[in-house]
């Protein structure tokens, strides 16, 4: 397989931008946390005799937080990019790629999971601009509320392919496919 130069810049922006939104998700739930660090703020402010409400202490949490949080929205309008340059790869890239039928049972199903991600990232951003834009596109908050549940379970798609996929290249590399780490690097086999 050789990969175009254009298809190799998506893949690395893509795995940067999509690991920075995972990472991103991944503080907001633990470290960042509002529910953990506003119980916190509670408590080591009245360590000094300063009381505050719960609903102060969520604030100030949710300040903490919204620096990292901005950074989600910026790599959100990145991936919106990245998705239309992948779609209009998919019609102009020059990849020379083996046909669907030539292929193994099991490239057969890495080709198909690699579609389901590729669905799974053009859901993503379209469900998270929706959210983001939600008052402008003239939605209630309640849609925008179930809207976003989705988007978080959809979201671990994405967070068991990461790793699933780190694995695969690896485990490819050092079986049947060697120097498939190269030709995503430098576009030679």
């Amino acid at each position: 397989m050789k990969y175009s130069t254009s298809f190799r810049i998506w893949h690395w922006l893509n795995a940067i931008v999509i690991l920075g939104l995972i990472g991103t998700v991944l503080l907001r739930k633990t470290f960042l946390s509002w529910r953990t660090n506003s119980e916190l703020i509670m408590l080591e402010l009245s360590k000094i005799d300063i009381s505050i409400t719960s609903e102060q202490a969520k604030v100030i949490a949710k300040a903490i937080r919204s620096g990292m949080w901005e950074w989600h929205y910026i790599l959100g309008y990145a991936l919106v990019a990245l998705v239309f340059f992948r779609i209009y790869l998919y019609f102009k890239d020059n990849s020379k790629k083996e046909s669907f039928s030539s292929l193994d049972m099991h490239k057969k199903a890495v080709r198909i999971s690699y579609y389901i991600v590729y669905a799974t990232i053009l859901f993503m951003a379209l469900s998270g601009f929706t959210m983001y834009f939600y008052e402008s596109l003239g939605l209630a908050k309640e849609t925008a509320h179930s809207i976003k549940e989705i988007h978080e379970l959809v979201y671990n798609i994405l967070l068991y392919f990461v790793p699933l996929h780190i694995i695969g290249v690896f485990v490819a590399e050092n079986r049947d496919e060697k120097g498939i780490v190269s030709t995503m690097i430098n576009g030679k086999s």
